[in-house]
């Protein structure tokens, strides 16, 4: 028995240096890698974005007489009369926690919810429930989204032009010239970006 008790200690001795011998380039390869991919490509990344897409990288913010106002991409809340308002949000358009509602089209709640709303909107816009763009019913998955359809735009012309003491003919022109056709005539649907709509609104129809 006592010529046994060497030989273990032995073993466990060489255990411990293959064991730290193996660390070391597993340790080296993952400081490799971690410098790498997480910083030089990042780096390297975000600098080529920058370059070529400058206003994207920063935000697409939009500033109006020297202040930031918001972005282009991120939807502002809006809800006075002489303003256009954007989608239902699930998380109050709130960019620091976006998302959808992640309720299923059966959910009680969401057929509540949506009930709810076209019956406001109906007897807003004195018009049949079947007749309501269906982005003023629904929230984006992200619930930031900062468009709305011509379709939505249009209904609430008329309420946006008696708010601002303007015709109807008027604030349809300035909605056409700030529909956005689909990307390159394929990607998407036109959309109307309902904060630099209204930004545009305030410039050139202040209210009275």
């Amino acid at each position: 028995m006592s010529n046994i008790k060497p030989g273990f200690g032995h073993i466990s001795s060489i255990d411990n240096t293959d064991s730290a011998a193996s660390l070391r380039p597993a340790l080296g390869l993952a400081l490799v890698m971690l410098t790498l991919c997480g910083g030089l490509y990042s780096a390297t990344v975000t600098g080529i974005g920058a370059a070529l897409f400058p206003e994207q990288a920063s935000g697409s913010l939009v500033s109006q007489n020297g202040k930031l106002v918001g972005s282009a991409i991120v939807a502002q809340p809006f809800s006075a009369e002489h303003y256009f308002h954007g989608r239902p949000s699930s998380v109050g358009t709130d960019p620091m926690r976006t998302g959808g509602s992640n309720l299923a089209p059966s959910n009680p709640q969401l057929r509540e919810r949506v009930a709810q709303t076209s019956a406001e909107l109906t007897a807003r816009y004195q018009v049949a429930a079947t007749d309501l763009p269906v982005d003023l019913l629904a929230s984006s998955g992200s619930g930031v989204d900062p468009h709305i359809s011509p379709q939505a735009s249009m209904l609430q012309l008329q309420r946006v032009a008696n708010a601002r003491g303007i015709s109807a003919a008027q604030l349809k022109q300035l909605v056409e010239q700030h529909t956005e056709l689909a990307q390159w005539g394929l990607f998407g649907q036109p959309r109307v970006n309902v904060l630099l709509l209204n930004l545009a609104l305030d410039a050139q129809h202040p209210l009275p």
